[in-house]
């Protein structure tokens, strides 16, 4: 067994210790919790256009034409782009597009391939 503390997810407690093989149990407010199922909770989903939920790793086809700063020419509609990276922030997908380089795109501007 683990003697690694976590902190408390309800009271931020440091003192949160491990009680059975995957829980643990704060011993100032009593709180029990599994780290793993906490984490999976927590994790922000990132959904295209259509409501598809994205994963790092997919590919995606842009739906509208995009304005590219320090670029004349805009991504086009219909541009499919493999391998995302799903990141916080407004633009949360990185990408590499072919003639354009690396890229964040806004999930709400793409669709599932």
């Amino acid at each position: 067994m683990s003697e690694e503390m976590k902190a408390c997810p309800i009271c931020k407690s440091p003192y949160g210790y491990a009680s059975g093989e995957k829980n643990y149990t704060c011993p100032e407010c009593n709180h029990e919790w599994n780290p793993i199922e906490l984490e999976e909770e927590l994790r922000v989903k990132v959904l295209d256009s259509n409501g598809n939920e994205l994963q790092d790793g997919d590919a995606v086809i842009v739906i509208k034409d995009l304005a590219v700063k320090g670029s004349s020419a805009p991504v086009k509609a219909g541009t499919k782009v493999k391998k995302i990276r799903l990141v916080d922030g407004d633009h949360n997908i990185d990408c590499k597009i072919e003639g354009f380089g690396s890229m964040g795109l806004k999930s709400e501007f793409v669709r599932k391939a």
